[in-house]
């Protein structure tokens, strides 16, 4: 009653082929439940969006910290029609970097977004982000078309 004999013993030892299926499988569930909840892409979306937000915002600054010291003149390329800034479009560069920008931030999906210190570097520069004036009242824009997850990344001062 109560005492296995040695062949009864062997037939309880481990886990049958359904019990470690049912394990295996809530654990899969459980591993696709985290998964959800952290979402790394979205996680990477959100770094890139904050990482645009504060160049956009270190841009600006420095546009207005060189239009300070040069009585309201804004740096050349800077124009009443949107434009990327980049050594084809508002070539900003060389007007900014070292006096009021370290290097001029480049948005993160753009050349691995290594800051641009050599604004005559071979080949060029852009940034991805865009500039404008506005014709009515010299407030100046600043743009991260780029911008992840549907977001709208633009300040204006």
């Amino acid at each position: 009653m109560g005492v296995y004999s040695g062949k009864d013993m062997n037939k309880h030892r481990g886990f049958t082929l359904i019990e470690l299926l049912v394990v295996i499988g809530i654990l899969a569930v459980l591993l696709a439940i985290v998964l959800i909840a952290i979402n790394p892409a979205r996680q990477f979306s959100q770094a890139n969006n904050t990482k645009r937000a504060s160049d956009v915002n270190a841009i600006l600054n420095g546009i207005h910290q060189y239009a300070a010291d040069n009585r309201g003149a804004l740096p050349a390329g800077i124009t009443t029609t949107a434009q990327t800034i980049s050594n084809t479009g508002a070539d900003i560069c060389s007007a900014l970097v070292t006096t009021y920008l370290a290097a001029l931030p480049v948005d993160p999906g753009t050349n691995n977004g290594t800051p641009i210190t050599d604004c005559a570097a071979v080949g060029g520069y852009t940034t991805n982000y865009t500039v404008v004036k506005s014709a009515t009242n010299n407030r100046i824009t600043v743009t991260a078309p780029a911008a992840e997850l549907s977001q709208i990344i633009s300040v204006t001062r």
